[in-house]
């Protein structure tokens, strides 16, 4: 991969206040433009690891870069790594607190101390973003869960960082939900915003992510997500299942159908697309991905 690294731990290791160790030596780097899903079992770090990303942990050991920079934990550190990552964690009812929708978004952007008119330009982007500008007036307490989720982004994007951290987006949300939501992904990605999405969904993660990120008790192991998440192996060690999507590759690919499974379907749709083919079409067949 030659994107260049936006943010990286290297050598980290993390441990609690009167607890084991939760993360020993981990090296974990966040490249721009490339959509990284985040998978493991319960307590296997990933949420030590966000907030260590996003400043809201500090390494016991080794250090956290910005741009090849490593981060300072004094206000204009903090505040420059705000600028470049934000966290925007499960519960959106941990994360939204104002009155208003508008007054929510605006608080990281008033914090910066910007102008008034930059502040309100934030806000309206950020709500236009993500769908919800006739969502401004409405009190916090009168938002459904999935526009409670949506105003909870729309705070962290308001700050325009450059990364994005989402833990577990998708949780909680009806299908139309979860479409809307991925689909807001879609634009910010377009606009030139690094996502990075922590979840327990292995299919949704191969239908999403360019790359994952498998935290196993040996440490994270990242690469394309097609290729990662076929690893049995790593699966296993991380406490994941295999797709559904790689299963259906790679039966597609005995029965002669797909000639790569490492370009196998990754929606219902596209193994509908693939299978309705004509018969016999294995020896040309590319897959559902270009």
């Amino acid at each position: 991969m030659s994107e260049p690294v936006l943010v990286a731990l290297r050598g980290v290791s993390f441990t609690y206040e009167d607890g084991p160790a939760v993360l020993t030596g981990l090296d974990f780097e966040v490249r721009e433009g490339r959509a990284l899903a985040l998978l493991g079992r319960n307590g296997s770090g990933k949420t030590t690891l966000m907030r260590l990303l996003s400043g809201g942990l500090r390494p016991s050991g080794g250090e956290l870069t910005v741009t090849g920079l490593p981060v300072r934990y004094d206000r204009k550190g903090l505040t420059r790594l705000r600028t470049t990552v934000q966290l925007v964690v499960q519960d959106p009812d941990d994360q939204l607190f104002a009155a208003s929708v508008g007054q929510d978004v605006s608080f990281g952007p008033l914090n910066l101390g910007l102008s008034d008119t930059e502040v309100r330009a934030r806000v309206a982007e950020a709500l236009a973003a993500l769908d919800i500008t006739a969502l401004a007036e409405r009190p916090t307490h009168l938002l459904s869960y999935g526009q409670r989720k949506r105003t909870a982004i729309a705070g962290a994007v308001a700050m325009r960082p450059r990364v994005l951290i989402l833990d577990e987006p998708t949780a909680g949300l009806d299908p139309d939900g979860q479409e809307r939501l991925l689909a807001t992904l879609a634009g910010l990605r377009e606009r030139g915003t690094t996502v990075v999405m922590a979840t327990h969904d292995v299919d949704l993660a191969l239908r999403w992510a360019d790359d994952a990120a498998l935290l196993t008790p040996s440490g994270a192991r990242t690469g394309p997500a097609a290729a990662m998440l076929a690893r049995t192996d790593l699966l296993a060690a991380a406490g994941l299942r295999l797709p559904w999507g790689v299963a259906a590759a790679q039966l597609l690919h005995r029965q002669g159908v797909l000639a790569d499974p490492a370009n196998g379907p990754r929606t219902p749709e596209e193994l509908a697309a693939v299978t309705a083919g004509p018969p016999g079409g294995g020896s040309g067949a590319t897959g559902a991905h270009p």
